[in-house]
């Protein structure tokens, strides 16, 4: 063993001796956050299982002590700040094989959730129209008739079709974690002990990626092995920081922000998951000037091309403060009927079987959609049938009591923002978002 290696475990075990909790903290923000049970603790030198933890002899790229400092800059704006408990527990894992809600993940209640929401949103893309290319005809039951291998291959799809795309459709990068540190310490950089032993694999051909992650499929869906963070940070090697950087304007300086004692999601990081580039605005193209018509001395960044997975956004707050971004048609009208829901900052799916919805208008006067929530408590996937020709929201809503959100429930206004003035039915489901 080098002196190095020693140096390092030597100086951890130390830190861990003196305040074994320290490890589980993200900095004095978030020392309100509840303690993880002691059967799941953070171990300090042994965090990730052995399974989940890959050879140095696979090959690749060990990170470097540039990278690895770049990456908790870009994610959180310094060096000293690691993922809390909340992301470190945070992997993809599929409901339960062949049943109703096999095409489904379940998503965390922390900041990880927007990025488990992205991947489920081109899993059902992939189970609905990229598996099932040759049939016209397309039905809810198709999505539980989903095994296990199943549930793999649209998972490594659904990854990495997201990687390609932040690397331009020309290469992607996969991070995992070896059994070697590839770095030391420095007083500057606070240790996570999996940053430090990520190994970088680079591809240059989109199936090569895909079959990468189905090979090592495990590293993403057992507990333990830190899956979404794994993801991430392939995100972000895959559209290259330096990219990243210039994606960003003068309103966003990195990918996450400290709320309630957790790390969440900016608008930019979302966009990146969506269209491969993470601008932080929803609205279509570049604004070149602010609300009162004076030229900006920056532009402000858009969204320049329609997406494959769309994008929804209702704050009944933002609402009522006038300050609901308005989000443009690229990504409310993508290439594929399947949408993010941002629904009072809580992240869910929505999704049509039928692709000519975003292409006849003929189609658009009576359909249904299809929503899923991501959480435990849902057990069948929510079908709306939405009306936009025969009458007013409004008028079938006139008759409900004062609570705002039994009269106008959120998952309704945010549809409406796509589809104006329609009425939504729940079909004998008891409105629930």
């Amino acid at each position: 063993m080098t002196d190095s290696r020693l140096n390092y475990i030597e100086l951890l075990q130390e830190e861990v001796d003196k305040n074994p909790d320290r490890l589980l903290d993200v900095g004095k923000e978030e020392e309100q956050e509840e303690a993880p049970p002691p059967s799941r603790a953070f171990t300090p030198l042994c965090s990730i299982p052995r399974r989940l933890v890959i050879s140095s002899s696979l090959g690749g790229t060990p990170v470097t002590p540039q990278l690895t400092e770049s990456l908790r800059r870009i994610l959180f704006g310094g060096t000293f700040h690691v993922f809390n408990y909340e992301w470190r527990k945070s992997f993809f894992q599929f409901r339960k094989p062949n049943s109703e809600l096999s095409y489904a993940l379940e998503t965390d209640r922390g900041g990880a959730r927007a990025i488990q929401t992205a991947v489920q949103a081109r899993i059902i893309k992939h189970l609905l129209f990229i598996r099932q290319s040759g049939s016209d005809r397309r039905t809810l039951h198709s999505l539980s008739e989903v095994g296990p291998r199943d549930q793999e291959r649209a998972l490594a799809a659904a990854l990495s079709d997201s990687l390609w795309l932040a690397g331009q459709e020309v290469s992607a990068t996969v991070t995992l974690v070896t059994e070697d540190y590839c770095i030391t310490p420095h007083l500057d950089y606070k240790m996570d002990n999996f940053t430090e032993r990520l190994q970088l694999f680079t591809f240059n051909k989109k199936d090569d990626v895909r079959k990468f992650i189905l090979d090592h499929i495990h590293c993403f869906t057992e507990e333990g092995g830190h899956g979404v963070i794994l993801f991430l940070y392939s995100l972000i090697c895959s559209r290259t920081v330096d990219r990243l950087k210039e994606d960003l304007d003068s309103t966003t300086s990195h990918l996450l922000y400290l709320s309630l004692g957790n790390f969440v999601c900016r608008q930019a990081l979302l966009n990146l998951l969506l269209t491969g580039k993470a601008t932080p605005h929803v609205f279509n193209g570049t604004l070149h000037r602010d609300e009162d018509g004076r030229p900006l001395e920056r532009p402000l960044q858009g969204v320049l091309c329609r997406s494959d997975v769309g994008y929804l956004l209702w704050s009944r707050e933002q609402m009522d403060r006038g300050r609901l971004p308005q989000v443009g048609s690229m990504l409310k009208t993508p290439r594929f009927p399947v949408w993010i829901c941002c629904i009072n900052s809580s992240y869910s799916v929505l999704f049509s079987l039928n692709r000519s919805l975003l292409s006849d208008w003929r189609m658009e006067h009576l359909f249904q959609l299809y929503y899923y929530n991501g959480q435990s408590s849902q057990t069948e996937t929510a079908r709306l049938t939405v009306d936009t020709h025969s009458h007013h929201w409004e008028a079938s809503s006139s008759d409900s009591d004062g609570d705002p959100e039994k009269k106008f429930p959120s998952l309704e206004m945010t549809i409406r923002t796509k589809w104006d003035g329609a009425a939504v039915d729940w079909n004998n489901t008891s409105p629930f978002y």
